[in-house]
């Protein structure tokens, strides 16, 4: 479908493409939006406390118990309809866009089938004053009703399956070991960074797709093909979830009509109406506007979140497949473009109300109370490679605008025709200081879509989920983030002979590793005895081998663990070939199956292995076994080298040096080699990412003094980012630097993504010769084969203060990872790493 370009890209009265929103007011602005009720509602939003809600617990717990004796699809099909037709559902005021995910809005339902160990021992432990960054609510009434389901979850969940499943080799580098890899995502929770296919839940609806499944099923014949049996289940099971889905939208619109009966006020009446008539129309049919179009969209997307707390269910690319809708309404006035605006910002807020609890370990590194992950792309090339920039690019770029929220997770598609009103527009977002929107260069995805196998035009036509992922949308399920692997605590046990710096009985796993003569990596030699450099890389390699295997068989155990005991049937209605398969998105019934971890630390590892063969190997400054007894002693007694190897007299990844960047390369290399092309449990390969997110933080706080210059319990080096540590940054000479030695990595190898990070003063970036230089940098970035960038437009006197003064800051947004966030809910640590990022000018 070509989508038309904006003729106006400023039509009636809403901003020009060119108007300032104040550079680096971040989300402290009150009253953002022209639209009364958008700051209304933006106001009972931030009002609104958090909480944890039992109801989903308690309603699948009982249909567990009820269809116990079910297929095991067919059981998690009947549970989630008892889900759907079973929960409280509300309206609130004054929204147009409504629905739940079984929670009231800013409450976490609680998912027991993934992991419920976690969960017993938070409550237990309530208020939880060790989250005094992510603070919810717990009434006493779900305080009991979780309680009371306890001892039906023991040993019956997936996070029980993964562990049995796998043997003490893949454990001990998990976050239940030494942290080598972390599996934490979907080890205890659904699996998420996935788009669905809007454009045919548009084109056939509920009814539709149900006919269409109903025809499957005439059409087996068990007594041939016994493969044929399996299928009628899986169709039986989205038949369930199918009418489950229909009755939900009825039941809204039901409570709208209700509403609309009490309502004094004539005009909310009529919205309420209106809401109702959508919600009928919809729950069968395929929408015939623009507010049916979102109100479908939004409530389906809600349901594949009560099915599975996936992180990351994202909206793709909304401004295309919503143009038709709006065209339609303009051309036969139906709606206003003020109206769908309106409708815009309110989907933009509903998207914040999906709250999830995530377990207290990933909160240090990954902060964030709402569901999160619902990248929304717009911009970019169509199926034919023509610019398919329209009036909603623009309109979504001044929802943000309006709403100053960290949802969705907005991100601008850029290549080579995109129009110069876009890419000012874009510039001013970004100048705000939100951390939003996230910009991707078209012509390196495409090319990553390409090699893993996806045709042109479906290559054309990709969208983001979570924070980089590439996604073929509707037709994918890519299991992005699958780990965090820390390619820094590779080196670190290349360096000692595959045990850990600082191993001895304070260790968890001491009693069987250290304790009785062993190590928790292979024997790969130590820098005390190594004669040349090469043998530091030959054991750097051989380690990386051992650990991504251990990683990638963890994997595969959490993937088959999922298969056999959570199918998500729901989810599999909206991916493409799942129905023509007749097989559950979880088993590999997507067109496109994909495994995608991420490599963690390449700075950190670039410049350890540029200072140990300068410093130990070349220059001779410092044997092997004294480099090796100062990592060991955190650097104590070794402040000479410490400030040495943390000093421009040693080479650092990040200033266009040669020497440095070469190592980064090597370590991007050897992961991806180590991981890209394996075969994954649904058919399909693995594609290896490198970048942390937030991860480098939580893989710091337990990983020892590294070679780089870190010390123990430091963060590693984010993404693809220089090293940052408290002794100072190791880049300086700026952004253009920063950018030649991040692209002289093969940002097109890394298939699962890449991620960059960049730190800009409010100063730097402000006036019109400041945005024509970010606009610059992205061009030169992107034409340099550069993958991704984002920016935190903050000055670290701001963030200093906001540490110390965290009530003057409630809305601080800044730019964490693939995500924003508020920064006085983020952790101590995480705040801490994000002042420690280099502040970059254009001087």
């Amino acid at each position: 479908m070509a989508m038309a370009r904006a003729v106006n890209p400023a039509p009636c009265g809403l901003e020009t493409y060119d108007k300032e929103w104040g550079v680096g007011t971040s989300g402290m602005v009150e009253n953002p939006s022209p639209y009364p009720r958008i700051n209304r509602l933006l106001k009972y939003f931030h009002d609104t406390e958090y909480s944890v809600d039992h109801q989903r617990a308690f309603l699948i717990t009982e249909a567990y118990q009820m269809y116990d004796s079910e297929p095991q699809i067919i059981k998690c099909a009947l549970a989630l309809d008892h889900i759907l037709r079973n929960v409280k559902i509300q309206i609130y005021p004054e929204e147009l866009i409504v629905g739940e995910i079984g929670a009231p809005m800013k409450s976490a339902p609680i998912f027991p089938e993934f992991s419920y160990d976690w969960i017993i021992d938070e409550i237990k432990n309530y208020p939880w004053p060790k989250r005094e960054h992510d603070i919810y609510l717990l009434s006493e009434e779900s305080e009991e009703k979780l309680l009371g389901l306890e001892e039906y979850w023991k040993n019956k969940t997936v996070f029980d399956k993964i562990v049995k499943m796998c043997t003490e080799d893949e454990l001990k580098g998990t976050g239940v070991g030494r942290g080598i890899y972390l599996l934490n995502l979907y080890m205890y929770g659904g699996v998420g960074h996935i788009v669905a296919n809007y454009q045919r839940l548009f084109a056939e609806g509920f009814g539709g797709m149900k006919k269409r499944i109903k025809q499957m099923i005439e059409k087996l014949d068990p007594s041939r093909n016994p493969e044929d049996m399996k299928k009628r289940q899986f169709y039986e099971a989205e038949l369930i979830v199918a009418e489950a889905a229909s009755a939900y939208f009825r039941r809204y619109a039901e409570l709208a009509r209700e509403m609309a009966g009490g309502e004094k006020d004539k005009g909310r009446a009529k919205e309420l109406l209106q809401i109702a008539k959508n919600l009928d129309w919809v729950s069968e049919n395929s929408p015939r506007t623009f507010w049916e179009a979102a109100q479908l969209a939004y409530l389906a997307t809600n349901i594949i979140l009560a099915e599975s707390n996936g992180h990351s269910v994202s909206t793709g690319r909304f401004d295309q497949y919503m143009f038709p809708f709006y065209q339609k309404d303009i051309a036969n006035g139906t709606a206003s473009k003020e109206f769908m605006q309106e409708l815009i910002e309110c989907f933009f807020i509903k998207l914040g109300t999906p709250t999830k609890l995530r377990d207290r370990q990933t909160v240090v590194s990954n902060a964030g109370r709402q569901m999160g992950g619902e990248c929304m792309t717009i911009g970019g090339m169509d199926r034919n490679g023509h610019d398919a920039t329209n009036d909603l690019t623009f309109m979504c770029l001044d929802a943000h605008a309006h709403t100053r929220i960290m949802f969705p997770w907005l991100l601008v598609r850029w290549h080579a025709n995109t129009p110069r009103e876009l890419k000012v527009k874009t510039a001013n977002a970004i100048r705000m200081g939100t951390g939003q929107p996230k910009v991707f260069n078209d012509e390196s995805a495409v090319a990553v879509q390409l090699s893993k196998g996806i045709p042109l035009e479906d290559a054309r036509d990709y969208a983001v989920v979570g924070c980089v992922e590439i996604d073929t949308a509707g037709k994918e399920y890519g299991w992005h983030d699958a780990a965090y692997f820390n390619m820094a605590k590779v080196l670190e046990l290349a360096l000692n002979n595959g045990r850990c710096l600082e191993c001895g009985d304070q260790c968890p796993r001491w009693s069987v590793c250290g304790g009785v003569g062993k190590r928790i990596g292979p024997e790969t030699g130590s820098l005390s005895d190594y004669t040349s450099f090469e043998q530091v890389l030959e054991a750097f390699d051989q380690q990386m081998k051992y650990w991504c295997e251990q990683m990638v068989a963890g994997i595969n155990a959490m993937d088959i663990a999922h298969q056999e005991m959570r199918p998500i049937p729901f989810l599999s209605l909206l991916i493409d070939d799942c129905i023509e398969k007749g097989k559950d998105v979880s088993a590999g019934g997507a067109r496109h199956n994909f495994t995608g971890p991420q490599g963690v630390g390449i700075g950190s590892v670039a410049d350890g292995l540029s200072a140990i063969k300068q410093l130990v190997f070349e220059e001779e400054k410092v044997s092997g076994a004294e480099y090796l007894d100062a990592l060991v002693n955190n650097w104590e007694g070794y402040e000479p080298l410490y400030a040495l190897v943390n000093s421009d007299k040693v080479h650092h990844y990040g200033n266009d040096d040669d020497y440095a960047d070469h190592y980064a390369q090597l370590a991007f290399d050897t992961f991806c080699k180590y991981v890209e092309n394996r075969p994954d449990a649904r058919g399909g390969k693995y594609t290896p990412g490198v970048y942390s997110v937030s991860a480098n933080v939580g893989l710091g706080l337990i990983q020892w003094a590294s070679a780089d210059g870190r010390k123990a319990f430091e963060p590693v080096s984010d993404c693809l980012g220089p090293c940052h540590n408290a002794n100072g940054s190791h880049d300086i000479n700026g952004p253009t630097a920063i950018a030649k030695s991040v692209t002289k990595l093969n940002h097109e190898r890394a298939t699962n993504g890449t991620l960059m990070n960049w730190k800009f003063t409010p100063t730097a970036v402000s006036g019109q010769t400041g945005r024509d230089n970010l606009i610059s940098l992205l061009d030169v970035y992107f034409q340099k084969k550069g993958h991704h960038s984002q920016f935190n437009i903050v000055s670290r006197e701001t963030l200093e203060d906001a540490l110390v003064n965290p009530d003057k800051y409630k809305h601080l947004l800044v730019r964490v990872a693939g995500y924003s966030a508020y920064f006085v809910e983020l952790s101590k640590p995480l705040q801490l790493d994000i002042i420690g990022r280099t502040e970059l000018s254009f001087d």
